[in-house]
């Protein structure tokens, strides 16, 4: 069984960067996709970044040019998040699909407030 766990959530000021990480409990024999997904308080998980095994990359047009999706290993991946704004404010789940289907981590919180 494939474990994600995400870190690097937090609170952080309108306008400030964070950076989250995500790891797998063991390098993954095959990737197909790494996404990055966040869900606000009585809202549905939408998608925030996808960065696919041919290197293709889909942002959600909400942080287009404000936020990078970034695979590290075959065990890790990372979102820079910058120029963070209030409705950035959800918890941020990663996910891995491969070819024993998708793995989804338990999710950080990401907090923007003045």
């Amino acid at each position: 069984q494939v474990q994600l766990v995400e870190s690097g959530g937090g609170l952080v000021r309108p306008g400030g960067s964070l950076g989250l990480s995500c790891a797998a409990s063991e390098n993954l024999y095959t990737i197909n996709d790494w996404g990055w997904y966040r869900q606000a308080p009585g809202e549905q998980r939408e998608l925030v970044a996808l960065r696919t095994k041919d290197g293709s990359t889909t942002y959600a047009d909400s942080v287009r040019g404000r936020f990078v999706i970034r695979p590290i290993s075959r065990a890790r991946v990372y979102l820079q998040m910058n120029s963070l704004k209030l409705e950035d404010t959800a918890m941020y789940y990663c996910m891995v699909d491969t070819r024993t289907g998708p793995y989804w981590g338990q999710g950080t919180q990401v907090t923007v407030s003045s």
